[in-house]
This record gives C-alpha cells, sequence and structure tokens, in this order.
C-alpha cells in the first residue's frame, strides 16, 4: 500500500452536521491531524489527534502556514507508507483550504495519494443563516487578498480567512474603496453552531471593532444596486456610455464620431493640464474624468462596429506596460531612470520587429504631426541627439542662439520679406528649444510659466487704473510700465 493522505471536512461547526461516513473516518483514524484544535466538531472526536496551532505562531505569514502544514503531512505520509494519514480541516476541503491545494498539488508530485472526501462548508450555513440565494450572483473572497478591484456590488460578497482584528481591518480599508463607510455589513461566527453563533448587523466602518474573530468568522456583504455603490465601479461607467450611445439615449451622444470628438479631446486634454499647472487637485479629478470619457466615447464607436472595445484597449495598455517595463517584469535591471528610459526603447524597438514593422524610413519619424510646434521642435532635437548630431555643452547652443538673434535683427533691418523674416525667427525659437534641453527644462512648460507671468502682470496694471477710474487707454506706456515693474517687485 502505497502513502496516503485522505483529507475529511470537519463542517461549519456543529458535530451534528458531520456525516455518518466522515464521524466514522475520524474516530477510527489511527493517525489523525487537524488544522486546528478550535474547531467545535472535534468536542465529539474520541481519537487521539496532532494539531497545527504551534505553525501558526512559528510563522509570520499565512502562506508560510499553509506551506509548512502540508509539509508536515507529507513527510508524515512517507514515514509512515502503508498507513492512512487522515487530515482533518473546518467546513468543506475544497471551500478555503489552501493546504489542501497544496497537499494535491505536491502529493502528485511525490506520488502520494491524496483523496479528499466532502464535509459541510460554512457556506451552506452562511446561505442558511443570512438568508441569501447564490443563484442571483455570489462571489466567495479572501480576505488575505482582498483588494477593491476584486469587489462587484451587485454580487453577495461573502469573505472568509477573517482569522482576526487586523486581518478585519484590512478588509475594512478595501471594502470603504467602494462601499460608503456607514454601508450595513454583517459578521458572523460559529454559523449554525448552537449555542455558540453571532452575527452581528453593523456599519463598515465599525467592521473592526467587532471582537472574537477566528476561525470560524466570515464578513457578509449584502448585493446592492444602489447607485452610490455602483458609480465608483468602471463596469457602471461602460454601461452610461453603452445607454448615452444607444437608440433610446442622447441625441448628441449618438450623432458623435470620432472626428467630430476630435477638437473635444484636444481641449479636454489642455483643461487637464491647466489644474496640473494651477495645482488644483479637486479640478484635476473632474478634468482628467473628461478626458476618460472621450476615451471611453471612443472605444464605444468602435465597439458597435465589432472592431474592438474598451477592454481591448485595457488589455493592450497592460500588456505593453508589463513588455516595456522588463527590469520590473522581467529579468533586467535598471538603477535609475535613465536605465529604465533605454530599456523602453529597447523594448519599443523589439514590439515592432516582432510586429514585423518595417524599420523606420528616418530616425526623426513616429513623432505625432498634430503636436504644438514647440514639443515637436523638442522631440526632433531629443531623437537627433540620440545619435550624436548635437552640441557638446549649453554653450554651443547659447553661441548658436546668438548668431540666429543676429540673423533675425539683420533680416528685419534689411527689410527681408515677411517670409523670410518669419523664417529667421523660426531658427531663433528651434534653437531656444535646444538651449531647454541642455538645462532640463521643458520649453512648452517655461512658456506656459511666462504666459501667466505675463497674463498676472498686465492684470496687475489694469486692476490698478480701475482702482483710480481709468481705463488702459488713458495710460501711456511710462506709466503702464511702472506699473509693471510695479508687479514684478511681487516676484509674480
Amino acid at each position: 500500500m502505497s502513502a496516503t493522505i485522505t483529507i475529511v471536512g470537519l463542517g461549519s461547526g456543529d458535530e451534528d452536521q458531520l456525516t455518518v461516513g466522515i464521524f466514522k473516518k475520524l474516530q477510527s483514524a489511527e493517525r489523525l491531524y487537524v488544522r486546528t484544535k478550535d474547531h467545535p466538531a472535534l468536542e465529539a472526536v474520541t481519537a487521539e489527534f496532532v494539531t497545527f496551532d504551534d505553525v501558526y505562531e512559528e510563522k509570520e505569514s499565512f502562506p508560510e502556514v499553509y506551506a509548512e502544514i502540508a509539509h508536515r503531512l507529507l513527510q508524515a505520509a512517507v514515514s509512515h507508507e502503508g498507513e492512512e494519514i487522515v487530515y482533518a480541516v473546518p467546513g468543506h476541503p475544497m471551500v478555503a483550504e489552501k493546504t489542501v491545494q497544496l497537499l494535491r498539488e505536491k502529493g502528485k508530485e511525490q506520488q502520494i495519494q491524496v483523496h479528499v472526501l466532502g464535509g459541510e462548508s460554512f457556506l451552506d450555513a452562511a446561505f442558511t443563516r443570512l438568508g441569501f440565494d447564490p443563484i442571483e450572483g455570489f462571489q466567495l473572497l479572501d480576505a488575505a487578498g482582498l483588494n477593491a478591484e476584486l469587489l462587484q456590488p451587485q454580487l453577495h460578497t461573502v469573505i472568509g480567512q477573517v482569522y482576526d482584528t487586523f486581518t478585519a481591518s484590512d478588509v475594512k480599508l478595501s471594502l470603504m474603496e467602494l462601499y460608503p463607510d456607514d454601508y450595513e455589513v454583517i459578521v458572523a461566527h460559529y454559523l449554525g453552531v448552537d449555542g455558540q453563533e453571532q452575527i452581528y448587523r453593523i456599519p463598515l466602518h465599525e467592521l473592526d471593532h467587532v471582537q472574537e474573530y477566528g476561525n470560524l468568522s466570515l464578513i457578509y456583504v449584502p448585493r446592492t444596486e444602489d447607485e452610490q455603490v455602483r458609480n465608483r465601479t468602471f463596469a457602471r461607467l461602460h454601461e452610461i456610455v453603452q445607454i448615452l450611445r444607444s437608440p433610446g439615449g442622447c441625441p448628441w451622444d449618438r450623432e458623435q464620431t470620432h472626428t467630430s470628438l476630435r477638437q473635444n479631446f484636444i481641449e479636454e486634454t489642455y483643461e487637464v493640464l491647466e489644474t496640473i499647472d494651477d495645482d488644483d487637485p479637486d479640478h484635476m479629478q473632474e478634468e482628467l474624468g473628461d478626458v476618460l470619457l472621450q476615451i471611453m466615447l471612443h472605444s464605444q464607436i468602435e465597439e458597435e462596429t465589432g472592431t474592438f472595445n474598451v477592454y481591448d484597449v485595457i488589455e493592450g495598455l497592460n500588456r505593453k506596460l508589463i513588455f516595456r517595463h522588463p527590469h520590473v517584469f522581467g529579468d533586467r535591471q535598471a538603477g535609475d531612470a535613465q536605465a529604465a528610459l533605454q530599456n523602453w526603447d529597447a523594448m519599443k524597438a523589439e514590439e515592432k520587429r516582432l510586429k514585423g514593422q518595417e524599420k523606420a524610413a528616418s530616425i526623426l519619424d513616429g513623432i505625432p504631426r498634430d503636436l504644438p510646434a514647440l514639443l515637436t521642435s523638442y522631440k526632433l532635437q531629443k531623437k537627433a541627439a540620440k545619435v550624436g548630431f548635437n552640441w557638446e555643452d549649453v554653450e554651443g547652443a547659447l553661441g548658436k542662439l546668438d548668431e540666429e538673434l543676429a540673423e533675425l535683427k539683420e533680416a528685419i533691418r534689411d527689410g527681408q520679406t515677411p517670409e523670410e523674416q518669419q523664417l529667421e525667427l523660426g531658427d531663433l525659437l528651434f534653437c531656444a528649444v535646444n538651449i531647454s534641453r541642455f538645462i532640463k527644462a521643458d520649453p512648452e512648460q517655461a512658456l506656459a510659466l511666462v504666459n501667466r507671468k505675463f497674463k498676472y502682470r498686465f492684470g496687475y496694471i489694469e486692476q490698478a487704473l480701475q482702482a483710480q477710474g481709468r481705463a488702459l487707454e488713458d495710460a501711456d506706456l511710462a506709466e503702464m510700465d511702472r506699473l509693471w515693474d510695479e508687479a514684478k517687485s511681487q516676484n509674480k
């Protein structure tokens, strides 16, 4: 007879819920191990058993606990080959029992037979005692791995493995990402166990105020259609945009095309930039939502034609981020931002190769043609600099700036054509952008800062004259210069 481990479930707590077959197996076992002695059904078992409660004290994390228990059981099976090892776990062996998963996996590798018998799970008691039907939509989540992304408010949610108050606190924080602080949740201890069952209905923010969390505890979050909750989910956003574009939706939204929305996208993006420049997180939140709406609308238009949907967009982005960050998700290294950028560029080139795309005809290809001219200049020079077409230091760029300024002055003084003067001005601006690279300044941002400074100082002139009951037209240049200097003295 080969090494054998038989796994049985102790049920949800009450000994009366044990099947006759499992009770007999427990009573007759010569080598009985239990994950924890903290289970009411074991009071009826007269056979001697070994517990793994000591492992919980020795290890720092639950994964380590489960791995150690599985390791000890497998060793016991090998040491006592020919004898049956019986391992009893709370509930049903196949519901929220990581040790069982490990035993089945490792047992197969070591040619140890692992048999799993049934048992009433804590879910049976939850359905009965908490009074909900899982057919309405149900999810079982592990408290140890809970995060807001897993939560679906339209499903009944049972959270198991809530062993202590610290775990309950982590669950609370995750739930608060989606649910209001006063949303009613249910904490249950020893469901279905006569004389020990405890059920508390409490607001979410009190979840970690409840005592006596342990092996037979769970948290239940009832399903809801509450708009306050659903409006915090991406699925609801997708649904709303679908409704807006549907035959019974909004006439304006239904008429939109990629082309008609093009200018909106640009304007919404610039509104986000304004909130960044103003360091205004409240308005930034709103404006980022407007940009997201543009993405959703464009994706919805394509979803209606069957080309792609927003989930395809998300998948593509996730794959790109993982592929282009081999120093995070792969085996490459990046000690600083420059090394990370080099990895990005290398993987971007590899991505194109794998897609069978031909090499760009020019090193300068790949810059969006609709970028602002100032930003286009910056990117053109940056690409050229990568292959060595660059000044050795900023002094060379400053010298070129002096040269271009002299040529512009000459073009103006000599009365050259407007087109020629414009080209000389362009050369000067292009050179100024070159300097911005050397001093690590964003030329677009630099000009935006100066624009805001000009707007403030000119506004100061307007307000000062208005305080005197005068208009701008009533002041000469000398007076406006004096007021300008006053504004400048305020360092604004």
